[in-house]
């Protein structure tokens, strides 16, 4: 929008209608902007920038210690799933306290990690720090704790950069990982860890440039760049990247599932120019029928769709814990949209020819579980095909990425 400005009046001897003047001056610009805020907040899945709660909670990344409370009670009582989760938890590979971090000062990650210089030891230590933290939480034996402080430790001392072209991903998917853990030790810990703050500066300066502007490739990257940098915001309690963060996860949300009342067409990400109906098409894998629940990537396969929903759920349960219920926004309805629909489909039922020509590529992967309990456990909404899916593939693990043990924290947790 453009603002003609009228020359500057004659001075001096007009001051009343100089004063007139600039006060009608002022008044426009005020209404200019008022109308572009109002416009900006209205942009599909825009959001305001007050996102930041005025005191982070902590722990307070995917988990709380409400929730970490009920878990350790429901293991410690024997009862199901949570004893069977834990158990799996605890034979895996992530629990092990002989587990030796392999940290590298640059990890490179090409596309399906070709090359794959860290990128597999970067992740799975990540995961492992959280698995661990996990135990110390449960069992409250040390040792699970400070081999959690070891595995950041040898990271945050040595870590200075992500290369390649999957760099922003890779950075995206440890950096979920990396605060879930800090969260629980420097919240939770009774012993000491010296090199926390180092931690933090790692997350800040290595981890937050590389995600926090986000991405213009296929939507689950942006999602789960988001989950890492709304993770580490909260850990380093920085609420401007909070803030940008939350806006462009719900600016992507609604780019990401689709649903009826958006219109003929899916939401897009104005940075990605999608103008007409053939770029959408295009971008959402060459679909051109839109149905409530189908996401930008159902028509390439359901194991990234899983990826982008369990992000979405992710980020959700985080905001929720900050005071913030998107739950109960339209990210909600999409994410319930979104898990119901593939469930369906990841069940075994025929696509109709109007969806991926007939032929979807199934393997949605253990991401159910998070959206399941807070949707359907704590609000009461009916989600038959997402129990049934969820309940099948219970105890749920690990992706290997970022995504474990959500069985064991999330199953029935009221909190």
């Amino acid at each position: 929008m453009a603002l003609r400005m009228a020359d500057t009046p004659t001075p001096v001897r007009h001051h009343r209608r100089s004063r007139r003047s600039r006060r009608a001056v002022l008044a426009t610009l005020a209404s200019v902007v008022t109308a572009l805020v109002a416009a900006l907040l209205a942009w599909p899945g825009a959001e305001p920038a007050d996102a930041a709660p005025s005191t982070f909670a902590h722990p307070g990344v995917t988990v709380s210690r409400g929730q970490l409370d009920f878990t350790r009670e429901k293991v410690n009582a024997g009862a199901q799933p949570w004893k069977g989760a834990h158990d799996q938890m605890m034979g895996s590979k992530y629990a092990s306290l002989s587990r030796t971090p392999k940290p590298r000062a640059v990890v490179e990650c090409g596309s399906y990690s070709d090359p794959n210089y860290g990128c597999t030891d970067e992740r799975e230590d990540a995961i492992a720090a959280y698995t661990t933290a996990l135990a110390w939480y449960i069992t409250r034996d040390d040792r699970y704790a400070k081999k959690s402080i070891e595995l950041m430790d040898a990271w945050s001392g040595t870590i200075k950069d992500h290369t390649n072209s999957n760099a922003p991903l890779q950075t995206g998917w440890a950096g979920s990982s990396w605060p879930r853990a800090a969260e629980i030790i420097k919240h939770t810990y009774t012993g000491t860890w010296g090199n926390s703050g180092r931690f933090a500066t790692m997350l800040r300066n290595v981890y937050l440039p590389e995600i926090i502007n986000g991405s213009n490739s296929n939507g689950n990257w942006e999602l789960s760049m988001m989950e890492a940098a709304i993770g580490i915001s909260v850990f380093i309690e920085d609420k401007g990247s909070y803030d940008k963060a939350m806006a462009k996860f719900r600016t992507r949300t609604a780019a990401y599932v689709y649903l009826a009342s958006d219109g003929e067409l899916p939401k897009t990400v104005p940075s990605q120019n999608l103008d007409t109906r053939a770029k959408i098409v295009k971008y959402w894998q060459g679909q051109g029928t839109f149905t409530t629940g189908l996401t930008q990537e159902t028509c390439r396969d359901f194991t990234h769709t899983g990826y982008g929903l369990s992000a979405i759920s992710h980020v959700a349960e985080t905001s929720r814990i900050q005071g913030e219920d998107l739950y109960k926004t339209d990210v909600g309805e999409r994410l319930r949209q979104g898990l119901g629909f593939q469930a369906r489909y990841e069940l075994g039922e025929a696509p109709p020819g109007s969806l991926c020509g007939g032929s979807v590529h199934r393997g949605l992967g253990p991401v159910t579980e998070v959206g399941y309990n807070a949707l359907h456990s704590r609000l009461g909404h009916a989600m038959s095909n997402t129990q049934k899916l969820t309940e099948k593939n219970r105890p749920a693990g690990s992706n290997n990425l970022f995504v474990a043990w959500e069985t064991l924290t999330h199953a029935d947790n009221p909190s």
